[in-house]
């Protein structure tokens, strides 16, 4: 079902064709088994109306919970690049030969992690994975080489700029993976569902008809599928644009 979610388009044309069956089983099928009596009518407006609310209550927890998300993994964003920043500007603390290496090292890795930002292919995700853990290898060995050459505060500066640049990575991409849990998108789907035949169910005359029968559907569609947009930085329109690692490539002079 995550592989699911992480598509939004294709979440809210399933969702708008399940809450509009929803309510005409509602309007066509509950209404003939058990009529509704204009008697029970108050009784059944509180259920619809307790219903309504607390739907609308999980979509806007859940919308805060990506909304959340989404900041984390922009500010995530935002230390990776300052990390790889300040190793590039540490580096001028090693030998000259040694320094250069690093800095190159760094420019190829930045690069690599602005492409991991920007692409959705699998098989180039794949790629980039694997470039990325053998660049950050480099980057450590040649870490561990300016701690050898300089066991001083000077070496223990380089090091640990590198090991928060490395770190940094494995945050971003922990953000990622942080999703809404399943739990509450199933919670959700239920109790949306419940609605469109609780609203099917109790209309009355031209609201069982024409375009009215879609306006909760579509609303309520409309709102899961932009919460799993946010909640989704791989397959989602809105993601987190990667412009301080952007920057940071531009003022390494690439």
């Amino acid at each position: 079902m995550a592989a699911f979610i992480a598509h939004p388009v294709v979440l809210f044309v399933f969702l708008v064709v399940l809450f509009i069956a929803a309510v005409a089983f509602g309007a066509y099928v509950l209404r003939r088994m058990l009529a509704l009596q204009e008697g029970e009518r108050e009784d059944f407006n509180l259920v619809q109306t307790s219903t309504l609310t607390l739907l609308a209550l999980l979509i806007g927890f859940s919308l805060s919970m990506a909304v959340g998300r989404y900041d984390q993994r922009k500010n995530l964003e935002e230390g990776e690049a300052n990390a790889i920043g300040t190793e590039y500007a540490r580096a001028d603390l090693a030998d000259p030969e040694v320094a250069a290496q690093i800095k190159a090292t760094l420019v190829r890795y930045t690069k690599l992690r602005l492409a991991d930002f920007k692409t959705r292919d699998p098989q180039e995700l794949a790629r980039l994975g694997k470039e990325t853990a053998d660049t950050q290898a480099e980057l450590w060995r040649l870490a561990v080489q300016v701690a050898k050459e300089k066991p001083d505060p000077i070496g223990a500066l380089v090091v640990a700029g590198m090991n928060d640049t490395l770190n940094s990575q494995d945050y971003s991409e922990a953000a990622r993976i942080n999703h809404i849990p399943i739990g509450a998108w199933i919670l959700m789907i239920l109790i949306a569902l419940f609605g469109c035949m609780v609203q099917g169910y109790g209309a009355k005359g031209k609201l069982r008809r024409g375009l009215l029968i879609t306006v909760l559907p579509v609303t309520v569609g409309l709102s899961l599928a932009l919460i799993a947009d946010i909640d989704s930085p791989r397959g989602g329109i809105i993601r987190v644009q990667p412009q301080n690692l952007t920057r940071l490539i531009q003022s390494m002079g690439q």
